[in-house]
């Protein structure tokens, strides 16, 4: 015993070094931007912490620098109340509202001294809040409505300058409990390499950084939110005690503990000092490597914030200046439609070539149908273009007293100018899509969805593979896979006889496949793993689903009305028919098995039993565990609810843990599991 108990006490000590030594490394990359060490280096520190922390589990804590992409998807985000509400700022847009808001602090203070302001930065990204106990983060939120905000802790830990742990000498002993707020963000190489991936990978490109930002934050799976390359500044600092005087003191403070706070800070007496700033970072403002909109200026004192208070909405102690558009006027000589791979049909503006900004404008975006009618743009039209962080520009506004009645107004295509499908749009949405199988603006994406391990598991078919076999004409939709030939695989670039071989038999292999993995390789919108096994489950047969009307597909669990529209749709295409029959005709299964499960019951299975996991699981993966359920006639569950009959806890359990407590709902350790699962198979 006194060994095992000198080895966890010296594991302890290797463990805490590394920890502190690997946040320093954290801290000098990503605040300090002045890295000290390779990046084979660092990735050989956090090595040997994973190592001593997979010997000595117990020693693992929330913050060490190994639990930052931890924990599983959620199934929503809690949502938390702000001590202090988050408020926004009233804008102002010239100098003389910037002039109007001198004067009002002025009287508010009773004075007619000039004010010292700090000037900030107004980042354009998403305002969050981060609370640390004890020097630990434990809560990471957004705005929300100011009152209440989601609890976004998990996603806002993968941000590497955000510390989860402030070590540092300079915080007061008494600042135990202390809030900072600031913007999270995206650079614009970051945004343009996350776009350029995107477009790889046949998903639809992000409008800006912040829209990059922002759709990342909202993503469930704090896994995904890791790979992107989000970034965050400090510009509020909220504690019961000890805070300095001032906004550009509280700023140096955090800088201290080791937080990355927004650059390039300046403190002005008098408001013309601060119209001058305005003007100077107006001309700067494209030298940043990252977006800004405008500038913040704050009464620099905290007594003084205090006496001016604020609204319902603002603080009276604060604003922001918003630069002028960056616009610029021209002709819009014709509307062009560009298929995305996702099948959704975006209008693009062909404009007459304009200088805007540094860079000649030849196209903007005019997003889609509505925005078009909304505002009455019309092919020959004098536009005005705005510039401000998107891909490509975008149509402010139309120039209608120029108008000649020349104009011509433009409509939206009933068939897929790329494959010419029939187009659909879906009830309450912007959006036309084509959704047919074999469009040949969409056929990579269509192929990697229907190739991918949830659906028809082709694991020999990458997306290399994937991108030749089209090009070459070889592939024009799933159903083309199943006539692929030896001889003709060969032929392609680095596709060896036996690469070829092996191809031909995970082919054949996926034929073997469930019917519930067919329909979720088909790629229906909407229809995702959990309702792609319900309505196996439900119609038995590829033929039944695709003979349901909505009324009946509405019955099925998980099936609402917008997904009972997308699947009647999808198999009412002529051209998605043809495909299926061919696939039918390859020898995919078709119907699903007689259902087992009243057998199962009897037997003592887990027939209609729905199941929840959260946590890390040691025995066996998540999708073992899940694939043990539903191979005993149980159902995995999509999200914590009073339909669950268990919920499955491993290590370190997620949010799902909590609410099901609070459910009342039945709790069941990764033993007793194990236990159900191996007396239900005989094993015991």
């Amino acid at each position: 015993m006194s060994g095992e108990k000198l080895d966890r006490d010296v594991a302890k000590e290797q463990i805490d070094r590394l920890r502190q030594e690997i946040r320093h490394h954290d801290w000098c990359y990503y605040v300090a931007n002045e890295p000290e060490i390779s990046d084979q280096e660092y990735d050989r520190l956090m090595e040997q912490l994973l190592a001593l922390e997979e010997r000595f589990p117990e020693l693992i804590t929330a913050d060490s620098p190994t639990r930052r992409v931890a924990g599983e998807p959620l199934s929503g985000f809690p949502v938390v109340e702000h001590k202090v509400s988050m408020l926004s700022l009233a804008n102002t847009y010239s100098w003389q509202e910037l002039l109007e808001f001198d004067r009002r602090v002025q009287r508010g203070l009773n004075t007619s001294a000039q004010i010292e302001y700090a000037v900030e930065l107004k980042v354009d990204g998403v305002a969050v809040s981060l609370r640390y106990e004890q020097g630990r983060l434990v809560q990471g939120s957004t705005r929300g409505d100011g009152l209440y905000g989601d609890d976004i802790t998990a996603n806002l830990k993968t941000i590497k300058s955000i510390p989860l742990t402030i070590f540092s000498s300079q915080i007061p002993l008494s600042m135990h409990s202390l809030e900072v707020r600031g913007e999270v963000f995206m650079t614009r190489e970051n945004f343009a390499r996350v776009n350029q991936a995107r477009e790889r990978a046949g998903e639809p490109l992000f409008a800006n950084p912040r829209n990059a930002t922002a759709g990342s934050l909202k993503l469930l799976d704090p896994r995904l939110v890791a790979k992107r390359p989000l970034d965050i500044f400090l510009y509020a600092c909220l504690a019961e005690q000890d805070l300095p005087e001032t906004q550009s003191e509280a700023m140096d403070l955090l800088e201290r503990m080791g937080f990355k706070v927004t650059p390039h800070r300046r403190v002005c007496l008098g408001i013309q000092a601060v119209i001058d700033c305005c003007q100077e970072w107006e001309d700067r403002r494209e030298a940043l490597p990252f977006e800004i909109d405008g500038l913040v200026i704050k009464v620099n004192s905290f007594v003084q914030q205090r006496q001016l208070g604020e609204t319902a909405k603002n603080p009276r102690w604060a604003i922001s200046y918003k630069f002028p558009g960056r616009q610029a006027t021209t002709r819009l000589l014709d509307i062009q439609l560009q298929v995305g791979r996702t099948g959704t049909i975006t209008p693009v503006a062909i404009l007459e070539p304009v200088a805007l900004s540094g860079s000649v404008i030849s196209r903007a975006t005019l997003h889609n149908a509505d925005e078009i009618n909304r505002k009455d743009i019309r092919i020959g039209d004098r536009v005005i273009i705005e510039k401000g962080g998107e891909v490509i520009p975008k149509v402010v506004k139309v120039v209608t007293s120029v108008r000649t009645g020349q104009e011509r107004q433009f409509q939206m295509p009933s068939l897929c100018p790329a494959c010419g499908g029939a187009v659909i749009r879906e009830e309450e949405e912007a959006a036309y899509r084509c959704q047919n199988l074999d469009c040949s603006a969409q056929i990579e994406r269509i192929i990697q969805h229907f190739a991918s391990r949830n659906a028809m598991d082709i694991e020999e078919l990458g997306p290399a593979l994937i991108r030749q076999l089209v090009a070459g004409g070889r592939v024009k939709n799933p159903a083309d896979l199943y006539d692929l030939r030896l001889e003709e695989l060969k032929a392609l670039e680095r596709m060896a006889e036996k690469s070829a071989q092996n191809l031909l038999s995970a082919l054949e292999k996926s034929k073997r496949r469930p019917l519930s993995a067919l329909i979720f390789a088909l790629g229906i919108r909407h229809v995702g793993v959990v309702a792609a096994e319900n309505l196996a489950r439900y119609f038995r047969s590829l033929d039944a689903l695709g003979a349901a009307s909505r009324e009946e597909l509405e019955k099925v669990s998980g099936v609402g009305p917008v997904m009972a529209e997308s699947i009647e749709k999808f198999f009412r295409a002529e051209r998605n028919r043809q495909v299926l029959n061919r696939l039918r005709q390859a020898g995919l299964v078709w119907t699903e098995e007689a259902d087992t499960a009243e057998r199962r019951k009897e037997d003592g299975g887990l027939a209609g039993q729905r199941f929840i996991f959260t946590g890390t699981l040691r025995s066996f993966t998540r999708a073992q565990a899940e694939e043990m359920v539903k191979s005993l006639g149980g159902i995995i569950g999509s999200a914590v609810g009073k339909s669950i009959d268990f919920v499955v806890v491993g290590e370190q359990p997620g949010s799902k843990f909590q609410k099901a407590c609070d459910l009342g709902l039945k709790i069941l350790k990764e033993d007793e599991f194990r236990l159900m699962i191996e007396r239900l198979q005989g094993n015991i």
